[in-house]
């Protein structure tokens, strides 16, 4: 009998982790991909020739090697860290609610981020003019990540009780606070100038213009170590699947790995939405579409994931900065009409779990 006869005959009958493996390696071909786009394609274009030599250390036109380095660098690396963490906050977030249709916004980090962003913008040329003043150009992106990571805390507490979180209560507990946080969002708003008006609804959009490496080192870390716990809680979403009380048959810590989970979700996706603004329908299209092409294995669903959501936010972007050049798109638009089509068609395609 051949080797690979017997590899054939010992590995389980619907194992799909060749699949997996090979849908993996190209979703993070389709990334790099999306990436020499990125860099490539804008209102004013760089000669793929250029990009090579530049890419490999060789000197260039000056004109081209500003663009590059002043723009389209810290805009595709950008593009990236936000896609990927997006994209893996939300297979996190469907696995540990065992819910294909869920999303980082669960855990109150979108809602949150609102409220402080549109209370920064209102605010900051009235009482928080002093801080405003002190922060900069750091103030929307800071009071956006305390308020989503705020947000989250306060659903984390209310949802433990003797050190045992409640998914159900953590839902039904971030429909509320939402509502609460749209309530206050909307004051806000009324009582906002036509100036305050215009930068929420920019926000509101989101865009990855005026991309910085010190936004991209902003993001990093909290991207990077949602990223890193990947290892860690892959074979315990797995268990998850099966329940709780299953998991922790099979060794799986699982308020440990409530806890890793939300709050990678928290940092990751508030990190990313506070420099970004509101950027929709990335954390769930991109899982839930991998999660029916290779299976519900998180060993290969996060890190797909991850490749997936940074490709499909560069080629988003990309399409932003070139359908009505030399305006700009805000990228919030076309992830919209990409993902919501494709959200609709994955319900209505859903089995029908009242039938009968």
């Amino acid at each position: 009998m051949t080797v690979a006869a017997m590899s054939s005959r010992t590995r389980p009958a619907g194992d799909r982790s060749r699949r997996a493996a090979a849908v993996t390696a190209a979703s993070a071909a389709l990334a790099v991909a999306a990436a020499v786009l990125s860099l490539a394609i804008g209102p004013t274009g760089v000669d793929l020739g250029h990009l090579a030599a530049y890419l490999g250390g060789e000197p260039i036109a000056e004109r081209d090697r500003i663009i590059l380095e002043a723009v389209r660098l810290p805009r595709m690396a950008l593009g990236a860290l936000v896609g990927a963490g997006l994209a893996v906050s939300g297979a996190m977030m469907q696995g540990l609610f065992r819910n294909p249709l869920a999303d980082p916004g669960l855990v109150g980090v979108s809602s949150g981020a609102a409220t402080a962003a549109v209370a920064a913008i209102v605010l900051g040329g009235g009482v928080l003019a002093p801080i405003a003043g002190l922060l900069g150009s750091h103030f929307l992106p800071l009071a956006a990540f305390v308020g989503g990571l705020a947000n989250t805390v306060l659903l984390y507490v209310m949802a433990t009780r003797g050190g045992r979180t409640s998914t159900t209560t953590l839902i039904l507990a971030g429909i509320a606070v939402g509502s609460l946080a749209g309530a206050l969002t909307g004051l806000f708003i009324f009582g906002a100038d036509d100036a305050a008006l215009r930068d929420i609804t920019f926000w509101s959009l989101g865009s990855l213009g005026g991309a910085t490496a010190v936004k991209v080192l902003a993001v990093l870390p909290f991207v990077a170590a949602a990223l890193a716990t990947i290892p860690f809680v892959a074979r315990g979403l797995d268990g998850l699947a099966l329940g709780e009380a299953e998991a922790m048959h099979l060794g799986v810590s699982v308020e440990r790995l409530k806890r890793v989970v939300i709050l990678a979700v928290a940092a990751s996706s508030g990190a990313t939405v506070a420099v970004t603004g509101a950027i929709g329908f990335v954390g769930i299209v991109v899982p839930h579409l991998l999660r029916l092409a290779i299976g519900p294995g998180h060993r290969f669903l996060l890190p797909a994931s991850a490749f997936g959501g940074a490709a499909l936010l560069l080629l988003a972007d990309t399409v932003c900065r070139v359908v009505v050049a030399p305006a700009e798109l805000p990228i919030g638009i076309v992830t919209a009409l990409i993902g919501a089509p494709v959200f609709l068609a994955i319900l209505l395609n859903r089995p029908t779990e009242d039938a009968g």
